[in-house]
């Protein structure tokens, strides 16, 4: 039984197995006959709208059967406990459990029970593997070869589950990150290059990955309000010019706060794009711990 909690899970034939699948579901759209028969529950203690939804359609669009448990009205609101709860699903036969929750240790637990595959659509500010996968598909698919290309994660690094993925996944595939923050949003993390100025480095990057700006995570401010933090790390036109950069986002995008609107219709936005591909990115994930492992 293979669960998928952090980039750790998964080797590198592995991964690069989920993107050859990704890239033949995206020309194929559908197989409906792949997972037909499977049933998947969805268990989401935090609101989702495109991991969930994602999810859902990567698994009806293979044939499988999905339910969601929304977590405000099952037992769990009466003080069952979240590993009861799991239990009790899993005592109902699925093929797998999608989770996402906010403490960094939960969808590990659930899967260490040993009882179903467990992928983790978000934990805390630990993991969030399969944002990274579709955000690894979404760079190799634009430029073809990852190799020596130069990514900044600018934004609140610190509280982020997804620069957390995509910094355990991109190196492994030949991707040199910098770490574009101010002290409060940094992580504590030594491996990469640390600036806290775009300006640093914007004519040596190729893609520029924006994080929400998460104010409310902090006990001691960063910034007075979130005007300020755009002041100095809105991605806007004038930070980009006319350069050939990349501008991604994992969602959701706090207008002209993260991306000016403006940034967010330029064509080398992949915003959306990265959503059409996290569809076929979880289809190829689904098969992989589904049928494959």
């Amino acid at each position: 039984m293979q669960h998928l909690i952090s980039m750790d899970d998964l080797t590198i034939s592995q991964i690069n197995d989920i993107l050859d699948d990704a890239n033949r579901f995206k020309k194929a759209k559908t197989n409906p006959a792949l997972l037909r028969g499977k049933l998947l529950f969805t268990l989401f203690f935090e609101n989702s709208t495109r991991t969930r939804s994602s999810f859902e359609v990567a698994a009806k669009k293979l044939g499988a059967s999905v339910i969601h448990l929304d977590p405000s009205k099952s037992s769990t609101s009466k003080g069952e406990s979240v590993e009861d709860t799991f239990a009790n699903i899993c005592a109902m036969d699925p093929d797998g459990v999608i989770i996402r929750h906010s403490s960094n240790d939960i969808p590990r637990i659930l899967a260490d029970m040993q009882t179903t595959p467990v992928l983790n659509a978000g934990a805390g500010n630990y993991a969030h593997p399969t944002q990274a996968l579709l955000d690894l598909f979404t760079i190799k698919e634009h430029f073809g070869d990852t190799s020596g290309k130069r990514v900044a994660i600018v934004g609140d690094i610190a509280n982020s589950r997804v620069a957390n993925s995509i910094m355990a996944l991109f190196p492994r595939f030949g991707i040199e990150l910098t770490l574009v923050a101010p002290d409060g949003f940094m992580p504590t993390e030594d491996k990469f290059k640390k600036v806290d100025n775009l300006a640093e480095i914007i004519d040596s990057i190729d893609v520029i990955i924006s994080l929400r700006a998460q104010l409310e995570r902090h006990e001691k401010p960063v910034f007075d309000d979130y005007e300020e933090y755009a002041s100095h790390y809105c991605i806007t036109n004038e930070v980009i010019g006319n350069r050939d950069v990349v501008l991604m986002h994992p969602g959701p995008v706090m207008r002209n706060i993260d991306i000016s609107d403006e940034m967010l219709s330029d064509k080398r936005s992949k915003v959306l794009t990265q959503v059409t591909n996290g569809v076929f990115v979880r289809m190829a994930i689904l098969k992989l711990l589904l049928l494959d492992s």
